[in-house]
């Protein structure tokens, strides 16, 4: 059974997931964007070991606290390939990697299955992960709203597209996001209103 333990960490209140299968000792970490130390005593106190680091995507805010992490544990640490054209000054510096993982990989890690969608927008690699009925959607997704598309490699239409795929997805999924407070996908279809656009225009059209 999936457990998920949050931390809110840095200026910029960034959710950090550890997620692992209740069974398994093994864990890993999403977006680990700020205050290594800070995981890495987590890790600890639950007796756990870091076997994989996932990032929605490659933002600042997001991977803060990878290479030191990656350095302390020897963990792989996974992202999408799109984000590597992102400009150093979102990513502060070259984003560190070992391996990249694209639309439909399904990974087995921490006795857990994540299966990868593709959501760009809110930069060219963002991504959501799936593991069992929940959702990490890094910042496509949030509680009533959606990740920002003004900074460089944001698309606005490309995330409008993003919201659509995810607003056909049937599993009403527990949305744990990048920020913020958790939803779920049942609530944003109804209530989102950038999700509701994102396929109420195109039903308005046709």
């Amino acid at each position: 059974m999936l457990k998920v333990h949050a931390l809110v960490l840095g200026a910029y209140q960034t959710n950090c997931y550890i997620v692992h299968d209740g069974a398994c000792s093994q864990c890993c970490v999403i977006d680990p964007g700020y205050t290594p130390e800070v995981i890495l005593d987590k890790l600890q106190e639950l007796g756990l070991t870091l076997e994989a680091i996932l990032l929605t995507h490659g933002h600042f805010d997001h991977v803060g606290g990878v290479k030191d992490l990656a350095a302390q544990t020897n963990c792989a640490v996974y992202l999408c390939a799109d984000d590597l054209s992102m400009p150093p000054m979102m990513t502060a510096g070259p984003l560190y990697y070992t391996d990249t993982y694209a639309e439909g990989d399904v990974l087995h890690l921490a006795g857990l299955e994540f299966t990868v969608i593709q959501t760009p927008g809110h930069t060219p690699g963002s991504v959501c992960l799936l593991a069992e009925q929940t959702m990490f959607s890094g910042d496509t997704l949030f509680s009533g709203s959606c990740g920002r598309t003004d900074l460089p490699g944001g698309d606005w239409t490309a995330i409008r597209k993003s919201l659509k795929r995810l607003a056909s997805l049937k599993t009403n999924y527990w949305i744990l996001p990048g920020h913020g407070e958790s939803t779920t996908l049942a609530e944003e279809k109804r209530y989102n209103p950038y999700m509701r656009e994102s396929y109420e225009t195109d039903t308005h059209r046709s």
